[in-house]
C-alpha cells in the first residue's frame, strides 16, 4: 500500500529477530505486541505503529499504522484445528469449552495483559475467517511478485 520496498529476513520465532533489532543487525520488524512490549516498555525498542485499525490497549501510545497509511490494517491470531474428520459433537464440545474458558475473567485478564483481544465463535465461524485471510494474503502475495524459492 505504501509503495516501500523491505527485504524480508524469515526469522526462527521473534526473539531471534528481535535481538538482531536491538542490536543493530536489521533496521526494523513486524512482531507481536505480545512478544515485544515489555521491550518496548523498558525502552529497549521502540514501536512505531501497531497494524491493528485500532490502538493496542497495551501499548495505547503507539498510533495505528492507519493513522498515516489510511485502510492499513492487520493481525495476527491463535486458533484450535482437529482433524477434518473429527466427530461434530467433538468439535462442538471443545469449541464451547474453549469459549467458556476465553470467557472466564481472570483468563480474558491475562490475554488482555499480553497485548491480545480473545475472540469468540462457532467452529464455522472460524473456518470462514481462515478461508478470508488465506483470500486476502493470496492477493498480497500476488501484488508483492513474492515467488516461491
Amino acid at each position: 500500500m505504501a509503495k516501500v520496498d523491505f527485504t524480508h529476513v524469515p526469522y526462527r520465532g521473534s526473539a531471534p529477530g528481535l535481538t538482531d533489532v536491538m542490536s543493530g543487525q536489521i533496521q526494523g520488524m513486524f512482531d507481536n505486541v505480545s512478544s515485544s512490549f515489555e521491550l518496548v516498555r523498558a525502552g529497549k525498542l521502540r514501536a512505531l505503529g501497531v497494524t491493528t485499525r485500532e490502538r493496542s490497549d497495551t501499548l495505547p501510545d503507539v498510533p495505528p499504522i492507519a493513522d498515516t497509511l489510511p485502510g492499513y490494517e492487520t493481525s495476527s491470531f491463535y486458533g484450535v484445528g482437529a482433524p477434518a474428520d473429527t466427530a461434530r459433537d467433538i468439535v462442538d464440545r471443545l469449541n464451547g469449552e474453549i469459549n467458556a474458558a476465553l470467557s472466564d475473567p481472570a483468563i480474558k485478564l491475562r490475554v488482555s495483559e499480553l497485548g491480545a483481544i480473545a475472540l469468540y465463535g462457532s467452529a464455522s465461524e472460524f473456518g470462514n475467517m481462515l478461508a478470508a485471510e488465506t483470500e486476502r494474503w493470496r492477493k498480497v502475495v500476488e501484488l508483492s511478485g513474492a515467488r516461491k524459492e
